[in-house]
């Protein structure tokens, strides 16, 4: 949420920046909105504050045996008008939170306008792959080395769900094993949070309201979450954290949930895109003053571990409008398949800078003590597994229809090479 004295004092700026994301709102319009709330609040102050000394007026004369009448009458007409004032605050106020709840965060001074089309590109490790063969793409190279079964997985949960079997199943475990453990040695603290959650974490996020149709819900009213990051920022909800504790950084592995899934289209088949996928994400609570070096630090991580798997990628700072709502700057770890001759993003590095932290009331406290100021969040996927298979797939094959497997990945019982293998039945 943005700060509402922000856009008080500098109007044009807040429209400026909104614009750079295509969102045109209406800022006038709120600052009237925004006197008439503040109006009516104090107001609705002043009245029961009269109510107040009424009823102490009246307290004094019952105890002194004198008749109050006539000051009952008055504390009747002014409970009457105090009704009326409430509900006409209540009112201004639904549409004051509506407002604020409905607008981004201001994209940082140097991410560019517009989508995707003008996301920059910050740096390029390795070089695309060169094959003196008929190269395979991921799709058919999951089904001759027997890794991932799509048939079952969509006869088990419906289109945009797969299976991974035997040694697929065995290097997506690894790969998340691998994942965690090296965040764990880095100092990240291991969460295994919840998977369902309530429509409070969901705002906290910044992913409610804009985005309450697009996860599945629950009789009950909970929701999966897309996300561990929709987990991570709400551990703190509600609470003020000391200075000296900061940064707190987490760790978390769990299934994504999402209600888009993939096509037919090349772009999206396989496990590209589906409904549910595995990632591991990072999380920290940082004071102002570190989140853009906590910011370099997460994406640090993310390359490292994509440069240690021995893929080509790339880095790229995403333009406003391809930017998520709820951050103010996100760089994206993007690797090479082949197959496409494009990049699949497979780790989102972001800031939301106060944003999440003023929705969920998370501040931390000076060590010099002073007035308590809310705390930056910052997350980054460290990794999801669903796209790095198909680029390790398509970027380490051989002739021989093998596959070779990252080194770092044998010790958590991936095997050294991948081989073709006869047809399940």
């Amino acid at each position: 949420m943005l700060d509402v004295t922000l856009i008080r004092q500098y109007p044009d700026r807040v429209r400026d920046a909104l614009r750079k994301r295509a969102v045109d709102a209406d800022i006038p319009a709120f600052l009237v909105l925004d006197a008439e709330f503040r109006e009516a609040r104090g107001a609705v102050e002043r009245l029961r504050g009269e109510r107040r000394r009424i009823s102490a007026d009246i307290a004094v004369r019952r105890r002194a045996g004198e008749a109050a009448g006539g000051l009952q009458a008055d504390a009747k007409e002014l409970t009457d008008r105090l009704a009326d004032a409430e509900a006409e605050l209540a009112r201004l106020a639904r549409e004051h939170q509506a407002f604020l709840d409905a607008l981004p965060n201001l994209p940082d001074d140097d991410v560019v306008a517009g989508g995707k089309e003008n996301n920059q590109v910050v740096r390029v490790t390795g070089t695309p792959p060169a094959f003196d063969f008929d190269a395979k793409d991921h799709v058919r190279l999951t089904e001759e080395l027997g890794l991932v079964d799509h048939r079952r997985g969509t006869r088990l949960a419906g289109s945009g769900y797969w299976v991974y079997r035997g040694e697929g199943a065995a290097l997506e475990w690894a790969l998340l094993s691998h994942f965690l453990d090296t965040h764990r040695r880095a100092g990240y603290e291991f969460v295994l949070p919840p998977h369902l959650l309530t429509h409070e974490a969901g705002y906290t996020a910044g992913q409610f309201p804009k985005f309450a149709d697009e996860v599945f819900r629950t009789d009950d009213g909970h929701f999966l979450l897309p996300t561990a990051e929709t987990a991570l920022v709400n551990l703190h909800r509600g609470e003020t954290l000391d200075e000296d504790g900061l940064p707190l950084k987490y760790v978390a592995y769990t299934p994504c949930y999402r209600k888009e899934s993939g096509s037919h289209r090349t772009a999206d088949r396989g496990t590209l895109r589906g409904h549910q996928f595995n990632k591991v994400e990072l999380f920290q609570f940082a004071r102002p003053e570190d989140s853009d070096a906590a910011q370099h630090e997460l994406l640090a991580r993310a390359e490292e571990l994509v440069a240690g798997l021995g893929l080509h990628h790339r880095v790229t700072r995403l333009a406003a409008e391809d930017t998520s709502p709820a951050q103010a700057k996100t760089y994206d770890v993007e690797v090479w398949l082949p197959s496409l001759g494009a990049y699949a993003e497979v780790s989102s590095v972001s800031n939301a800078r106060e944003y999440q932290a003023r929705r969920g009331g998370i501040r931390y406290r000076p060590r010099g003590g002073g007035k308590s100021a809310y705390v930056h969040t910052l997350n980054a996927s460290g990794l999801a597994t669903s796209r790095l298979l198909p680029a390790i797939l398509e970027q380490h094959q051989r002739a021989d229809g093998t596959v070779e497997v990252p080194s770092v990945l044998t010790r958590w019982g991936a095997p050294e090479l991948l081989r073709p293998r006869v047809t399940r039945g």
